[in-house]
């Protein structure tokens, strides 16, 4: 073969090498506007559904689309594109009404047109009391590793949907509230950590999460390493990874 021929060989290679880059990228930029996204959770106010160091995939597909379902939020359109509302006790990821910025992550319990309140630390629906039953203890440990058991009960909304929730404090700031009216075309979002969330509760803080901030639905968690630890630590990994939390489905 001459140097000719090599030299154009190699250019074809050198060629095709970008082009499936291109298209890879491409792709992975497709994938994560239309279908999945990735996030970690960097705090404890969904334990103990989700911990610190869980990484999960979001379906940007359930609720439809938004400006936010793009990366940087472009003006492009208002309201939402084949649009789906979230069911009760979904766990969303959203847009902080605040800035329309920063990535929360709570769950649905309040949907248009519902009055919300909590008294004593259990949460009231349209007047009617969530049903609230003690389970056992959630035992975690904190990064000393020291074992720690916090009260757990499971909660199960009119709907059906049953998930656990945390109790620290008694009479803590938000277990007792105002009724909340959930304006229209808004949702109510509060964390499974009742004493440790940020969450629709305070109004100043985050308040009514409009149906345009909704990013997308927790699915499935990929990854979860423990606080001390971070995902490029892959040293860490035969000690750190939760491997019994891998795959998990959200509920």
């Amino acid at each position: 073969m001459s140097v000719e021929a090599e030299q154009t060989q190699e250019k074809s290679g050198v060629k095709d090498t970008v082009r499936v880059v291109i298209h890879a990228l491409i792709l992975a930029l497709l994938v994560r506007v239309f279908l999945f996204q990735p996030f970690n959770i960097p705090s404890g106010s969904m334990i103990p559904t989700l911990l610190v160091g869980d990484y999960l995939f979001v379906s940007k597909y359930s609720y439809g689309y938004s400006r936010y379902s793009f990366p940087f939020g472009p003006n492009l359109f208002s309201g939402r594109i084949w649009s789906k509302e979230p069911e009760r006790g979904d766990v969303v990821v959203f847009k902080l009404p605040r800035d329309n910025d920063t990535d929360y992550i709570k769950r649905v319990v309040g949907l248009p047109g519902d009055e919300i309140q909590m008294v004593h630390g259990v949460l009231h629906i349209n007047g009617e009391a969530v049903k609230k039953e003690h389970a056992s203890d959630f035992v975690m440990h904190d990064p000393s590793g020291r074992e720690r058991h916090l009260t757990r009960y499971m909660e199960t909304l009119p709907n059906g949907v049953t998930y656990p929730v945390l109790d620290l404090v008694d009479e803590g700031i938000g277990d007792n509230t105002d009724v909340y009216k959930v304006p229209d075309k808004h949702f109510f979002m509060m964390g499974d950590n009742r004493d440790n969330s940020t969450d629709s509760r305070f109004l100043s803080e985050v308040g009514y999460v409009p149906f345009e901030n909704l990013i997308g639905r927790a699915q499935i968690i990929f990854f979860s390493i423990g606080e001390d630890a971070s995902f490029w630590q892959v040293w860490k990994w035969p000690t750190d990874v939760r491997w019994s939390r891998l795959l998990q489905v959200v509920h």
